[in-house]
């Protein structure tokens, strides 16, 4: 396996460029008004609504429309969860060239049946084998391009794409609120609203069953956390990867933690008030800032996907 090589911050300029780059796959997706008592007026950045059900298709089609044609020629894998998977899955079958993806064996079925669908091949493994493939940014005896799911700048400059969007849409926005899984959301979006509203903070927004960005802020380097698997399968690793924690520290404003019981709340209330279906880790924005998380004014909450088991959100909804 190659030496992981530091990674250089992305610029404004790359995050626009992507944004022409994927113009044509990606949706311009809304920002839509909750309507509900809370600290703050709170709007939702809704990425449930591209073609995957997530904003990965951002990052996933920008960094594959990055690679040279001769790198695509024993198709590409990546690891994941699910949703990046759907991604690369997609814009692989749009290139005509075969995807492979590497997913812990504890994956939520509907992500798994997506990544069929599209035509993937699946390679299942243990969760910390799974992890290992991220650290390693790729696995040995697999055939084809690795494209990392977080640590990749074309990844993160397709993700910063849905904040020129938000600023475009609220432009005295004073807080986004955004998943923490790995960082290549927050990375990318924080890059963009720095540039185009300063004045804005943005959160890392984790659940309480495993704080990756809060500990390594708090430490002041990566460290491992405990990881209790739960319906919140979007984030919530083993640790922030030690080749983001520079990217990502330098432009967050802060970790907010939310509890188990608040995001599956969070669920139910996207569904009931908002009409919305929002897996675990895209309601976790909505339940920190309907905590007070994000400050007063105007807060964003990036509802990343919703891609969520049938079986599990009738369960969520019926307690």
């Amino acid at each position: 396996m190659r030496p992981i090589e530091a990674l250089e911050p992305i610029t404004i300029d790359d995050v626009r460029a992507a944004a022409d780059r994927i113009a044509g796959t990606v949706i311009r997706t809304p920002l839509v008004r909750l309507d509900v008592d809370a600290p703050a007026e709170i709007y939702l950045k809704l990425e449930t609504l591209q073609p995957i059900g997530s904003f990965k298709l951002r990052g996933a089609t920008n960094a594959m429309k990055l690679l040279p044609r001769d790198a695509l020629a024993h198709g590409v894998y990546t690891a994941s969860a699910g949703n990046m998977a759907q991604g690369v899955a997609w814009g692989a079958r749009e290139l005509g060239i075969p995807c492979t993806v590497v997913m812990p064996d504890s994956a939520p079925r509907a992500k798994v049946d997506a990544v069929r669908r599209l035509g993937a091949e699946i390679v299942a493994l243990p969760y910390d084998e799974w992890w290992q493939t991220l650290r390693d940014h790729g696995r040995e005896g697999m055939r084809g391009t690795f494209i990392h799911p977080v640590a990749d700048s074309g990844v993160m400059a397709g993700n910063g794409t849905a904040a020129i969007e938000i600023v475009e849409d609220l432009p005295d926005v004073d807080a986004v609120l955004v998943p923490f899984g790995g960082g290549g959301l927050i990375t990318g979006i924080a890059t963009a609203v720095r540039a185009l509203a300063p004045a804005a903070r943005v959160y890392g927004c984790e659940v309480s069953t495993s704080t990756p960005l809060s500990a390594a802020l708090s430490a002041g380097q990566p460290v491992q956390v405990d990881r209790t698997p739960s319906f919140v399968d979007g984030i919530g690793g083993r640790g922030l990867l030690p080749e983001m924690f520079p990217l990502v520290s330098a432009l967050v404003t802060g970790a907010l933690i939310a509890p188990l019981a608040d995001v599956a709340s969070a669920v139910r209330l996207l569904v009931s008030r908002a009409r919305i279906v929002a897996e675990g880790a895209g309601a976790t924005p909505v339940a920190a800032a309907l905590a007070g998380g994000g400050g007063s004014g105007k807060v964003v909450c990036v509802v990343s996907g919703g891609n969520i088991d049938m079986e599990t959100l009738i369960e969520l909804l019926r307690r």
